[in-house]
Order: structure tokens, then sequence, then C-alpha cells
């Protein structure tokens, strides 16, 4: 191989790395702290953090650049006993003001020997109220889990341990908004939300447990990083737009239809109390 050759080829996988997020060494490399820097404890030579909340204050943090599409993925080791009243949120945001687009991921703390429940939400073109909850189905503060959203130009993913537990397609042909237009950076809080967050807001954060910690690692961010190159979002050969992620396989199919029959508490699509005529989203499927 000639020396032009080797430069040429060089040059190209520097450029793939620039266009296109991977795995950081660090927390830091990758995010930074956006509230309540003396909640957030870098373990583990900064490739694991603890997030903190206790009476005075939650904490949270947020990724250095926003992307459009990919997959971003963490390991969450979630509050332990009694969490009731806490809210751990994984999410990612436009970051706009009144045309939102969001994609979220918010675990509702528990009391202890209840179920966790993980509640996610999509907003596209500045709606949301999408929210749909599931009980997982092992205790999430006994070891870590991996928690991902897949968002191409076909659907979002959200999945648990490669465990889809939501699928919303992009149905803009028929008329339903699709988040596509703005990129959006990555987010994780530890706050208080005992007004609403564990049985409607009748079970109170029992202070007296306090401090309560969560713990991440393994930070991997894969999608096209903004600012960058252009035409990266609309790239057809990038990894999640291609044929396999798609749509679901058979056996996440399988799974899928597994985790909603048997660990679904709540669907909007179904609260005819909101929704006496289903949001065309439903109708169209998801």
């Amino acid at each position: 191989m000639g020396c032009t050759t080797v430069l040429s080829l060089t040059f190209f996988l520097l450029s793939l790395v620039a266009i296109v997020g991977a795995r950081p060494a660090t927390f830091l490399q990758d995010f930074r702290i956006t509230w309540a820097e003396t909640h957030i404890k870098q373990l583990q030579g900064g490739t694991a953090i603890q997030l903190m909340l206790d009476p005075s204050s939650g904490c949270g943090f947020a990724s250095n650049k926003q992307y459009h599409y990919g997959r971003v993925s963490m390991k969450i080791k979630l509050i332990p006993a009694d969490s009731a009243g806490t809210v751990t949120a994984f999410y990612m945001n436009s970051d706009t003001d009144t045309v939102r687009d969001e994609l979220d991921f918010e675990f509702l703390g528990n009391r202890s020997g209840q179920p966790y429940t993980v509640q996610t939400n999509i907003y596209a073109h500045g709606k949301g109220d999408r929210e749909q909850r599931v009980n997982l189905w092992f205790d999430p503060a006994a070891d870590y889990h991996t928690y991902s959203i897949l968002w191409n130009h076909y659907h979002v993913v959200f999945s648990v341990d490669d465990v889809p537990i939501r699928v919303y397609k992009n149905n803009e042909g028929r008329g339903i908004p699709y988040p596509k237009a703005q990129p959006m950076g990555v987010y994780s809080t530890l706050w208080e939300a005992d007004d609403w967050a564990t049985r409607g807001g009748l079970e109170k954060i029992d202070w007296s447990k306090a401090p309560f910690y969560a713990y991440y690692k393994d930070f991997d961010i894969e999608g096209c990083a903004v600012p960058g190159p252009a035409n990266c979002a609309s790239n057809p050969n990038n990894w999640w737009e291609g044929a396999a992620y798609r749509q679901l396989s058979p056996e996440q199919a399988r799974k899928y239809r597994w985790v909603r029959t048997k660990y679904m508490i709540y669907d909007y699509c179904t609260d005819k109390s909101r929704y006496p005529v289903p949001p065309p989203e439903c109708l169209a499927g998801i």
C-alpha cells in the first residue's frame, strides 16, 4: 500500500470519527455538569459518575454537543430501597423554547418492595403529552442496566437491556409530527417530583432516607454531531439507518409484545378521560 493510500485512509477514518460520535473514554469528554456540581461525583477515573439528591438540591448533566439521528445509551443503577417521589431522567432535547423535540426516559421512584416504573414521552414539533408507563421486570437498583434511544428516519425506539419497550414510527406521510428537523442534546437529571412521580403524588419523599444516589457508566453516543458535516444526518449509509434498524426484528417484536402485555400500566392512547378520540399516531400505529 502506497504512502498516499495510507494517508488517504487515515484521513477518512479521522473524518468518520469527527462525523459520528463514539463512546467517550471519560464522562467529561462528551458531557458537562449543568446543575449542582457539588452533587455529581466522578468515579473510576471519570468513566462513571454518581448523582446525588438531598433536601438542598438535585443535579444534572448534558452532552457537549447535539446530535441529529443516531443512538445514545447509558448504563444506570437507580436509587435503591425507598425512592418514592424522586425522578431520574435520561433524555434527548432540542433545547428550543417554542417548537421542542424531546425523547424522554423518566424513572419514577417507588416505595420499598414496589416495582420501579419507567415513563417514556415524545415531543414532536412542540407537542408532547404522549406518556406511556412500564413497570420494570427486574430490580434496577441492584445492578447496572442499559437504557438506549435509537432515533433514525424510520422510528424512535426506547430499549431496556436491548428489549424494546416503546416504538414511535415516522408517520409524517399521514400528517403526524415526527422529530426530524432539529438536532438534540443528551441530558440527565436527578430531582424531586413528589407532587406527581409516585402514585400520582400520593407518596412523598422521605427525606430521612436522603441523600439519594443514582450511578451511571458506559456513556455511548453514536450519531451525527452538530456542528458537523451538513450531509451526515441525511446519509443513508449511517449504520443506524441500515435495513436492520428500520423496523423491529421478529425477536425484538416478540419481546416488545411481551413487555407491553405484561408490564405496561399506562398508555395515553387508551386514556379516554384525556383523549375521547385517540390521537392520530395511536390509530396509525406506534
